[in-house]
């Protein structure tokens, strides 16, 4: 491996430098002096809530479904997989912060590697792959709301409603200020996955099974589902993971942003046993008679009890999905400025005007694409996995250039395994662009497709087999 990935050698790194009047001169946020919001609070064990929380809370809710077309076998192993390699990922994440402190987002990586176009793309693509996931999480509130009020009203009210709720908590300035709801999202995901786990394995068969007479769960220990559909599940799982092009703007508000890698390895610990376990025993006991999302599989009151312990994880999903992309375009405008860390009035404006767009954005974003698990491919084959595969395989690849070093056997080990990932990544992103459209085509077809801006009651959805 190179030196630059060696632990004595990050130890070296000026990570921030103490100015004469005891002000903290950070890389990205200027003179931290106590005049302006704290953007350097999060220790390590509230990053890794963080973390968690970033990537637990939309997949989660689909990821059972992923195995009727997997098979219950391959299924498991692609989650499991997925899971170390985006790991390996999010790693090379702190590792590139810490050689390039001044890094704020993927479009200063693309800045450093590519120069002014690579810088644009990456932040282009990086904005639309967070406020995308931002309307996921209000699509998947919709689907709450309308489960625990009985569709009370129409569900693009729903929408709306969600949207406003996230606008005005995604307001507060920072990321340590906001991070106690990462603690109740968290709590509200896990409740309602393990709820419904019990649930579903109490009772003699699934809610949307036939109530009477023979049925037959046609649970799969290896999928027989058309290539098309495995690419489209194998995308959806990769989006589940895909949390490293958040995990800069994390990085850079950490105390001491060399514990990263501490705060990840508790977080992917986490994530890669509750996706494990949840998807296995609720395809187990539903077969297909699955939900999407899969919090619905319970049926009746469970199913309201399920959202609503989840609601407040969805939430805080797209709080923290709305908040970061809206500091990436308020970093982006005010940078060396003295309005970036200061509490101004051009700060206050800048900043609430990013949120209220991305807000809005999202809001679009959920109502045209409304089918949860089409969304989420979507997402995973044309945003996800190349910024949270592809870039950090090529930022490895870079750095290792960049220092010009005589390679040891390890290190060319080491630019082998990143380049055979980045290969997987291209594929991955060509199969799943066409598997997320043939399916979405498939549900046209089907005359299956909840209609975009409808007021149809979304949680209790079934695709057609």
């Amino acid at each position: 491996m190179s030196a630059y990935y060696a632990d004595e050698k990050q130890d070296k790194v000026d990570v921030e430098v103490v100015t004469t009047d005891g002000a903290v001169h950070d890389a990205v946020w200027g003179d931290i002096d106590g005049k302006g919001p704290n953007y350097r609070g999060l220790g390590w064990a509230r990053t890794a809530v963080v973390l968690v929380k970033i990537q637990i809370g939309l997949g989660v809710l689909s990821m059972a479904s992923f195995l009727d077309v997997l098979g219950l076998i391959p299924g498991v192993l692609v989650i499991i997989v997925v899971g170390i390699l985006t790991t390996y990922t999010d790693y090379i994440v702190g590792t590139f912060k810490l050689a390039h402190p001044e890094v704020y987002t993927l479009a200063d990586v693309g800045q450093l590697i590519w120069g002014p176009i690579g810088r644009e793309i990456l932040f282009v693509g990086y904005w639309l792959y967070l406020v995308f996931v931002a309307g996921a999480g209000l699509l998947a509130i919709s689907t709450a709301l309308n489960a625990v009020s009985d569709h009370a009203i129409c569900t693009a009210l729903f929408t709306l409603v969600g949207a406003a709720t996230v606008m005005l908590i995604a307001s507060i300035q920072t990321l340590d200020r906001i991070s106690w709801i990462t603690w109740v999202g968290v709590m509200g995901i896990m409740t309602s996955v393990i709820t419904l786990t019990i649930a579903v394995s109490q009772r003699d068969r699934p809610y949307a099974a036939p109530q009477t007479g023979p049925w037959d769960k046609q649970l799969k220990l290896w999928g027989d589902a058309p290539f098309v559909d495995c690419c489209a599940a194998v995308a959806a799982i990769i989006f589940s993971y895909a949390g490293a092009p958040a995990f800069f703007s994390v990085v850079a508000e950490m105390k001491n942003p060399r514990q990263f890698t501490r705060s990840l390895l508790v977080c992917q610990a986490v994530v890669i046993s509750t996706f494990t376990i949840v998807a296995a025993v609720v395809y187990h006991y539903c077969g297909v008679y699955l939900s999407s999302p899969t919090l619905g599989s319970a049926g009746g009151v469970i199913k309201k009890v399920c959202y609503g312990f989840a609601l407040p994880g969805l939430i805080a999903g797209a709080v923290l999905n709305t908040h970061i992309p809206a500091k990436l375009l308020m970093v982006r405008f005010l940078r060396n400025s003295e309005h970036l860390a200061n509490n101004t009035k051009v700060h206050y404006i800048v900043w609430f005007s990013c949120i209220a767009f991305n807000a809005s954005i999202s809001f679009i974003i959920a109502e045209a694409i409304p089918v949860f698990n089409n969304l989420l491919s979507v997402v995973g084959a044309f945003l996800a996995t190349p910024l949270s595969m592809t870039v950090e395989c090529l930022m490895y690849m870079w750095e290792v250039r960049r220092k010009d070093e005589q390679p040891t056997m390890r290190g060319r080990l080491m630019y082998g395994w990143n380049f055979f990932i980045f290969v997987l990544s291209l594929f991955a992103i060509g199969t799943g662009m066409w598997a997320s459209a043939m399916a979405i085509k498939g549900d046209i077809d089907k005359g299956n497709l909840l209609k975009p801006f409808g007021c149809a009651d979304n949680s209790g959805f079934h695709p057609a087999s």
